[in-house]
């Protein structure tokens, strides 16, 4: 799935949508854009698996991360990731709190020209999946390694690249971890928002296809970061 196929095929087809229990989950979510098809969500995650790790107590934590996902551990899956040793929200993993993990797709602005009848107002459209949990940390040296071993080739497969964690020297490798703090959390509730004006009607629906294939919604990470290097500080 890519961020095309995903506007496309939610905002002209649709996907499984299902009543949300009020006050129920992490976000608000209005029964046209509550996604529950777990496949689709879980691909979502896949694809869009640089999240953010929340955390409340002891105070408001907030940690931009990539993250792991195993469908098959737990009933909803299981996420892995890590953080610094020197982050103050790793110092409350052993106390199990809950979290939640934010994985946030493409986003944009959608102009009311898109639309068949333009009196109405501007909106934005947006994908999101929340996975809320316990964290629980990783404490065995050999677990942690593996799954950053996974984690590194997730994305190195991605780059069809050589690249092998696993020709480090354990004691460079082992240094390193020896600075981090790994946890797993078992996802207990999952929730999919997805607005993206699926509850239109077709021709505003196509209105917005072709509105989003021509407009400029941002600069690419590239973009972004040779800007950012050229600054003057």
């Amino acid at each position: 799935m890519n961020r095309r196929e995903l506007l496309a095929g939610l905002a002209f087809a649709g996907v499984p949508l299902e009543a949300q229990q009020p006050d129920a989950g992490s976000l608000y979510i209005p029964k046209p854009h509550l996604v529950e098809d777990r496949k689709f969500l879980h691909d979502f995650m896949d694809e869009y698996s640089f999240v953010d790790l929340v955390t409340a107590s002891p105070t408001l934590r907030i940690t931009h991360i990539p993250a792991l996902l195993d469908r098959t551990a737990g009933k909803y899956g299981t996420i892995f990731g890590h953080i610094s040793r020197q982050n103050p929200q790793s110092k409350t993993f052993a106390e199990n709190p809950p979290a939640v993990i934010a994985f946030r797709g493409p986003h944009a602005y959608i102009s009311p020209t898109w639309y068949v009848k333009t009196e109405v107002v501007p909106t934005w459209n947006f994908a999101v999946v929340h996975a809320s949990g316990t964290l629980r940390p990783i404490t065995d040296k050999k677990a942690l390694h593996d799954m950053l071993a996974k984690l590194i080739q997730k994305f190195e497969k991605s780059e069809k690249s050589a690249y092998d964690f696993a020709t480090l020297p354990d004691n460079y490798k082992y240094g390193l971890i020896a600075g981090i703090i790994g946890f797993e959390m078992e996802i207990e509730l999952l929730e999919g928002k997805f607005k993206l004006g699926q509850e239109r009607n077709d021709a505003d629906k196509k209105g917005v296809l072709k509105g989003l294939q021509s407009a400029r919604q941002g600069r690419s990470v590239h973009e972004f970061t040779a800007a950012f290097y050229e600054r003057k500080v």
